[in-house]
C-alpha cells in the first residue's frame, strides 16, 4: 500500500514495464507472462545446509555476436569482467556495477564457509535472454536441468539480469 507521501512505487514493476514496452512498439496484444502449473517445483527434502546450490544467470560470457545458446561455465574460472551485460535488461532501472547482483558466486562461497549451504556447484548455467518462451521451455530449461542433475544440484537459484 502506498503512503500519502509517496507518489509512485519504489520498485521496478517488470510486468507493467513489459506491457508498456510492447504497447509502445505497436503490438496488438500485451506481453503474456509465462505460467506453468506443472512446473517441477517442490519443497526441499533436506535442510539447505545439506544442499548443493546451482546458479542460473542471464548474464553472458560468450563473445559478442555469438549464436544464441544455453551456456555452461566453470564456477572457479568465472571472469566477471568477461560477462556481457549489454543484452536484454532494463538499463534505466538498474546497473551492472556489482557483479554479485547477477552472479553471486563469492557470496555463495561465503555461505558454504559458514555452513548455510553444503556446497556450490562447480559449474553455473547461462540462460539466453531473447524472450522466446518456446525455446526457453523446450530447449534451455531442459538442458540446464540435465546439467544440474549431472552436477548433483539440489537447489537452483535463478538470477535474471
Amino acid at each position: 500500500m502506498l503512503s500519502e507521501s509517496k507518489t509512485h512505487r519504489s520498485f521496478v514493476s517488470y510486468i507493467d514495464k513489459s506491457r508498456e514496452y510492447y504497447g509502445a512498439h505497436g503490438y496488438e496484444r500485451p506481453y503474456a507472462w509465462a505460467h506453468h502449473d506443472e512446473a517441477p517445483f517442490q519443497a526441499l527434502t533436506k535442510p539447505l545446509s545439506q544442499c548443493r546450490v546451482g546458479v542460473v544467470t542471464t548474464a553472458d560470457l560468450s563473445p559478442r555476436g555469438a549464436p544464441r545458446e544455453t551456456k555452461l561455465y566453470a564456477t572457479e574460472n568465472a571472469n566477471y569482467k568477461g560477462l556481457h551485460t549489454d543484452k536484454s535488461w532494463d538499463k534505466d532501472a538498474t546497473h551492472t556495477d556489482d557483479p554479485e547482483t547477477y552472479l553471486p558466486l563469492e557470496r555463495l562461497g561465503e555461505w558454504v564457509e559458514k555452513g548455510r549451504i553444503e556446497s556450490l556447484s562447480e559449474r553455473f548455467y547461462g540462460a539466453p535472454t531473447d524472450f522466446s518462451k518456446r525455446l526457453t521451455t523446450e530447449q534451455d530449461a531442459p538442458q540446464i536441468e540435465r546439467w544440474m542433475r549431472d552436477d548433483g544440484v539440489d537447489v537452483a537459484i535463478l538470477i535474471p539480469l
